[in-house]
């Protein structure tokens, strides 16, 4: 058997890429100005975790207008839903000593 660790998906070894899908795990659109405020990020952090993740086709971000102000969403694809998920059951997996 192959250790759980070999499962783990790297988009997700940083901090804030791991937190943002967390957050995300409710599948609906959040503001980017809510997800810098919950994950106490600053934006330069956030935007480069975004685009590393919509790259990836783990995230959709969409632009648009509040008003006058832009404003930019982001929401889990499923294709990054399934790979959170299969990167947290590794994780419970290397937690629980299943090893092979």
């Amino acid at each position: 058997m192959v250790h759980p660790r070999h499962r783990l998906d790297e988009a997700f070894q940083t901090p804030i890429r791991f937190s943002l899908m967390a957050a995300l795990e409710s599948n609906t659109d959040l503001d980017f100005q809510l997800l810098r405020d919950l994950l106490e990020a600053d934006d330069s952090v956030l935007s480069k975790s975004i685009a590393h993740l919509d790259k990836a086709g783990y995230v959709r971000v969409t632009k648009g207008l509040v008003g006058t102000r832009p404003r930019t969403w982001v929401q889990s694809t499923a294709k990054g839903h399934n790979a959170y998920r299969a990167h947290l059951r590794a994780l419970r997996d290397i937690t629980d000593g299943e090893f092979g």
